[in-house]
Parts: C-alpha cells; structure tokens; sequence
C-alpha cells in the first residue's frame, strides 16, 4: 500500500493538491471488485483527515492536468505493447491450429483479421511513440498528442484483443486461456484516464475545432 498519497481537492480557491499519509487518521481504504483481475483497485475515503498543502492553494489544477497527459501517454505505450503481443498469439495460433487440413491462418477470414490487427497495431505505434517523444521533451503538442495517443491506442488494443478471442475460438473463451485477461486488460485501460470519446472532444477542444 502506498506511504504517501497525493490528493487533490477544490475550495473557493481552486483545485489544490494534498499529501496524506497513508496511515493518516480517518482514511479508509475499500477495495474494489473489478472485471480486470490484474489491476487492483480501491475506494478511498477521507473524514477530517489532516493533510498538507502541496505547492500553491488554487495552482493545483495547471500540474493535474499535466500528470494526467504524461499518464495517459505512459498507459498509450502499454495499451501498444499489450495489442502487439496479443497480435503474435493470434498469429501463432493461427498457424499452428490446423482445421480440414490445413492451418486456419490459410484461410482469407483469418487473413483479414491478421492483417486488420496489425494496421492498428502498427499505427497505435506511431501515436505513442510521438505522444512518448513530446512527454521526454515537454513539447507544447504534449496535451492534444497524449489525447490522440489514449483515443487510438485504447481502441486498438481492446479490438486486438478481441479479434484474438475470436481466432483461437472455443479455447479463447476459457477461463484457462490467457486470451480473457488481456481483454479484459484491454477495457479497463480503455477506461482509465478517459474513455476514446471523452479524448476526442478534449482533442478536439484543444486543437481548436
């Protein structure tokens, strides 16, 4: 469990930022049931629980926003390499499982789908690769860029995910193939930070449309 928490709030003065300790009195930690087995997560509650000011009353927002961005381009890198591995099992099922006589990958269905996978895999590359670039140089497309990155690379992840359930078949659907965990994975990332539709009305907001 984490020592410190950093907690923001909003008073008449704006959104601060806090530090709490995490054994400070009257914080409760509840932890939650969720469909993404490898990602826990809890509720926190605060009840007159002291903490401290961190950095300037009312600033806090401008430095939210900005950890927000960076996380969502760190999650975009994940999403891209979770999508990329779930495209080699895809691909490797497909050509060692052999149906009436021959491998499935050899049919055009399968095809399509392998191919489909890894246009967006390759293209979920390229918005995280340029959202990590502006992150390491704190470039001003920073905002719009980490918006764009979360918006692709979540959908593109979720549907790799989705197309490997469907070529390995009746097996991908078993709780004992891996196939569920990273799709489920897959939506809990999609919905973390901001769903795909929520960063494209932000995109779109902060590029002016």
């Amino acid at each position: 469990l984490a020592a410190l928490l950093i907690v923001a709030a909003r008073s008449s003065a704006g959104v601060s930022l806090y530090t709490v300790a995490g054994d400070a009195a009257g914080l409760t930690r509840t932890a939650l049931s969720t469909m993404d087995q490898t990602r826990r997560q809890a509720k926190l509650e605060f009840s007159s629980t002291p903490a401290t000011l961190l950095g300037a009353e009312g600033k806090g927002w401008d430095i939210l926003s900005t950890v927000l961005d960076l996380s969502a381009i760190g999650l975009a890198a994940e999403q891209v390499g979770g999508a990329q591995f779930v495209l080699e099992m895809a691909v490797q099922y497909a050509k060692d499982r052999v149906q009436f006589g021959r491998p499935i990958g050899s049919f055009q269905a399968i095809k399509h789908k392998c191919a489909d996978m890894l246009l967006e895999v390759e293209s979920a590359k390229s918005a995280a690769y340029y959202g990590l670039w502006c992150a390491s140089e704190m470039n001003e497309e920073l905002p719009s860029v980490a918006s764009l990155a979360k918006a692709y690379c979540s959908e593109a992840y979720f549907h790799a995910t989705a197309e490997n359930i469907q070529i390995h078949g009746g097996i991908g659907f078993t709780w004992e193939h891996p196939a569920h965990l990273y799709f489920k994975r897959a939506k809990s990332s999609e919905l973390l930070f901001g769903d795909p539709t929520y960063h494209r009305e932000l995109l779109a907001q902060r590029i002016g449309i």
